[in-house]
């Protein structure tokens, strides 16, 4: 149920200000360098949270759930 693949481009939208990411991440555009699966889903009842996409941007990358990362707008590099 990957939403993702690597290769893919993306946008980090982390809307929780308190989110000590937030300042870093939120806004965002990178690529998904890496997908890997655990067992979150099993804890939350959502299977999209066993999924996670590490993203590179700006020489520095970050593993996010689901919640954290969308398609990046057609054209944005």
């Amino acid at each position: 149920m990957n939403r993702f693949t690597e290769g893919d481009r993306v946008r980090i939208d982390i809307p929780d200000t308190d989110d000590p990411d937030h300042a870093r991440w939120h806004g965002t555009f990178g690529t998904v360098v890496d997908v890997r699966e655990d067992d979150a889903g099993q804890e939350t009842g959502d299977e999209r949270d066993s999924i996670e996409y590490r993203v590179e941007a700006g020489g520095d990358s970050m593993w996010f759930r689901w919640r954290d990362v969308r398609p990046a707008p057609t054209g944005e590099r």
